[in-house]
Parts: C-alpha cells; sequence; structure tokens
C-alpha cells in the first residue's frame, strides 16, 4: 500500500517537467473530415485495498482495471449518427475479491442511436435521442453514466429535450436500463464478450423540468423517475416498481461568490423484501436529501471550500420497506468513488461533510473531503458496504472517511494521470457488528493512467 502510493506521488511530482508535443489523434489520422468525428480514450488503473468494509469479501483486495472506449459520430447536418464501444476488462482478483460486471464488460457497443434538432416558434429547439445511449440527468444521483466504475451503464429508448430562450428546459426519457452481461463469477474472470441485456423486465421513464429565469443566477427544477422489473429466466430481481419524485435548487458556483444546492427525493411503490421467490412485497417509503454551501475564491487556482450533508433513509421494521433506492445513479460526487473500495453510497447513511476542490489550472486539478458518518436507522445495513447488526446494539456511528482525487495532464488533452486515495477510520459500527470483516481500518489507493486519442 505504502508503495503504490509513493509510486503515484511521484509520478505526480515529476509530471511537470514534460513538456512534450501531443501525438496525433485518431480524428487527425482520418484526416480530420468535417462529416466525421472519431475519437478514442484508454484507461488503465491499478486498486489496492487494506481493511475491507464491506460484508463478504476479502480483508484484502487488489484489482487492475483497463477500459477502453471508441466514439464516432457522423454528421448529416439533419441527424447524427452516433457509436460507442466500450472495452472493460479486470484482472488481479483473487478469490473471495471484489470482481463483477460492473468492472467486466468485454467489447460492448453502449451507444448506438441517431439524433437531431428541430427549432420550433419563439427560439425554442427540441432534441431527439433514439437507440443505445448514456444519460446523465440533473444532479446525476437518480440517472447517470457512472465514469469511475470501469462498467458504466447503457439505456436503449428515447430521449427528447426542449430549451426555450426564457430559461425553461424540460427533459423527457423512456428507456431500458441494461443489465450487464456475463454476471456470472466464471464468465466474468475470463472475460467473455456477450451482449448487454435490454428487455420490458426493466423499464425506466420520467424526466425534468427547470427553470433558470425565475431568480438571477438560480435555477429551480423537479423531476420524476419511474422503474418497473420483473423476474427474467434464471434471474430473481427485487420485483421494483418505484416512483422516485425529486426537487432541486442550485446556485451556481462563481468566484468571489456563495453558492449551494439543496436536493430532495421521495420515493414510493412496491420491492421484493429480498431476492427470494417467496419475499413478501413490501410497499415503499422512502428519501434522500442532499445539502451544500459554497465559497470559491477569487483567483486563476480556481479553488471552492464547501459544507454538505448527505441523508439517505434505511429500512426499520414496521411492515414498509425503507431503504432508498439511488436507481442507477452516481455515487463519487458526493460520497466516495466506487472501484473495489464502493462502500459508501446512497443508503442508509448521515453524513455531514467539508470539501476543498481545485478546478482544472495549470493543468492540476482535484478535491479533498472528510465525512464523519452514520447509520440513518441503526438495524439496517450500513449504506452499501452489507453490514448490518439487526439488533442495533453496535450503535450507528460508521466512522470518520478522508478521500482525496488529483489530476494532471501530463500532456493536455492526451495523457493524464491520476491519483485516488480513501481512508475510513471505523467506528464502532463497522468495528463490532457481527459480520464485519475486519475491525482494522480501511486503507484505499487507486494510481490511473489514461490515454485520450
Amino acid at each position: 500500500m505504502k508503495t503504490q502510493l509513493s509510486i503515484a506521488a511521484s509520478a505526480l511530482a515529476l509530471a511537470p517537467t514534460a513538456a512534450v508535443a501531443s501525438p496525433p489523434t485518431l480524428q487527425d489520422i482520418i484526416g480530420d473530415p468535417e462529416w466525421v468525428t472519431l475519437s478514442g480514450s484508454s484507461r488503465l488503473r491499478y486498486e489496492t485495498l487494506e481493511g475491507q468494509p464491506r460484508a463478504g469479501l476479502n480483508a484484502t483486495d487488489e484489482q487492475l482495471a483497463l477500459r477502453t472506449i471508441i466514439t464516432a459520430q457522423i454528421d448529416l447536418q439533419a441527424i447524427k449518427i452516433n457509436a460507442e464501444v466500450h472495452d472493460s476488462r479486470a484482472w488481479l482478483t483473487k478469490p473471495g475479491g471484489a470482481v463483477s460486471a460492473n468492472e467486466v464488460n468485454a467489447f460492448e457497443l453502449v451507444q448506438a442511436n441517431i439524433a437531431g434538432d428541430v427549432s420550433l416558434d419563439g427560439g425554442a429547439k427540441l432534441s431527439l435521442q433514439l437507440g443505445r445511449m448514456t444519460l446523465g440527468l440533473g444532479s446525476r444521483r437518480l440517472v447517470a453514466a457512472d465514469d469511475y466504475r470501469n462498467a458504466t451503464n447503457g439505456y436503449t429508448g428515447l430521449r427528447a429535450d426542449l430549451r426555450t430562450k426564457g430559461g425553461l428546459a424540460a427533459t423527457v426519457i423512456y428507456v431500458l436500463p441494461h443489465i450487464r452481461l456475463p454476471d456470472d463469477l466464471p464468465s466474468i474472470k475470463a472475460q467473455q464478450s456477450q451482449w448487454d441485456r435490454e428487455s420490458f423486465d426493466l423499464q425506466l421513464w420520467g424526466g425534468l423540468v427547470s427553470h433558470t429565469g425565475l431568480v438571477r443566477h438560480v435555477t429551480l427544477e423537479a423531476g420524476y423517475f419511474g422503474v418497473l422489473e420483473r423476474d427474467w429466466p434464471g434471474h430473481v430481481t427485487r420485483q421494483r416498481d418505484l416512483d422516485s419524485f425529486s426537487a432541486r435548487l442550485i446556485r451556481d458556483a462563481r468566484p468571489g461568490k456563495v453558492d449551494f444546492e439543496l436536493e430532495g427525493i421521495y420515493q414510493s411503490g412496491t420491492v421484493r423484501a429480498s431476492n427470494s421467490t417467496s419475499a413478501a412485497i413490501l410497499p415503499v417509503s422512502a428519501w434522500f436529501m442532499h445539502a451544500d454551501a459554497g465559497y470559491s475564491f477569487p483567483g486563476p487556482a480556481k479553488v471552492r471550500l464547501s459544507l454538505e450533508y448527505d441523508r439517505a433513509s434505511g429500512d426499520e421494521p414496521g411492515g414498509k420497506f425503507g431503504r432508498f433506492d439511488t436507481l442507477f445513479g452516481m455515487r463519487g460526487a458526493d460520497l466516495a468513488q466506487s472501484g473495489i473500495y464502493n462502500a459508501i453510497g446512497r443508503a442508509n447513511i448521515s453524513a455531514v461533510g467539508v470539501r476543498l476542490e481545485k478546478g482544472l489550472a495549470s493543468r492540476w486539478e482535484g478535491y479533498f473531503t472528510y465525512k464523519p458518518m452514520w447509520l440513518a436507522n441503526r438495524t439496517d445495513s450500513f449504506s452499501t458496504t452489507g453490514v448490518r447488526d439487526a439488533t442495533g446494539s453496535a450503535g450507528n456511528f460508521a466512522g470518520h472517511q478522508v478521500d482525496v482525487q488529483l489530476r494532471y495532464w501530463l500532456l493536455t488533452k492526451f495523457l493524464r494521470l491520476q491519483l485516488n486515495a480513501a481512508n475510513l477510520s471505523k467506528g464502532r459500527f463497522l468495528r463490532t457488528a457481527p459480520n464485519a470483516v475486519t475491525a482494522a481500518d480501511t486503507h484505499y489507493i487507486a494510481t490511473t493512467i489514461s490515454v485520450h486519442f
């Protein structure tokens, strides 16, 4: 662990000495035609973890993950044809380690769609997209394409976006989220390629409406997303039938100004109590809230300091299911990155934090966060760790988390180095709960090099 950290730190420290012109891109190689855009990227990341926080896994873990993306667009003026292939692979995971279809999804056509714009009266514009696509909607807490995770989320269906000159915007979707395949461990470890499953057994629909013109520099947003999930041959699901209603208020960050974000989400519907065909179908009543306030310091460094709070409900006895479901959302922007750490998500958590972040300037960007964390309900499993004490006697304090990310463009727009590190000083709950893997604190480090071509 210490060796990996010193190697990453040395690489970042030496990075400013490089001053080499970037090599030609794929677009340059094909002669840079106006009607075709071609690009690609390849990311190699080594992760190591000690003091496993998640139940059912080894106390220590490591993984070498490679993700390659090739993106193409054909511009026919009236319409655009888009395609994107992802190849996600992982190695070094030992038996009992964290490897799944979240890390391995070999040679998958994640995007294959047509898109076009229609001009409307009054300067409004309607954009339509049909086919396979990635999505990142609103705060991305419910619908996103997770970039840190090795294998992303894909969706097949229809997206429509409306924009007006008066600041009104609306997005509507009806899609079938992709179920990443293969999902059995032998096939995953063999890096087998299989077309991801899309069917009406898993449906997502809904949208967002926002307005930026009511209050200066403030955006108001309201949203709804519905999910319908059913069993399919050989696979038992949670039979989710969920409705998620959201409201969000944002003031964007600007130098020398205070900014903020408030979002609340309420979830209702029904869900199967467990992944068993005999489990009861329970009514759902769950919720999530996020609040942060920050200040961006004037100057070229682009530094912002903020305070933030996240709370997601947990389940409790009483006949209703109360654990919040983040659907297809990302976690990194609020809580912690995924990878083989993947312990802190938007479920049964109460976390207050401070964040110091530096925007891209002089090739550097990064952030530092500190969060003490509690269980919202002490009898449910903590966040996404799977660690639980049904009696509640282990208390509700999970621990202190420090999360750091540093990124540096060694060659601008071509070669980038990245370091991620997380330290979880476990509290009483994660040290003494019956199914905790180890009482030792968690240390996670990931070193990444990515090439854009």
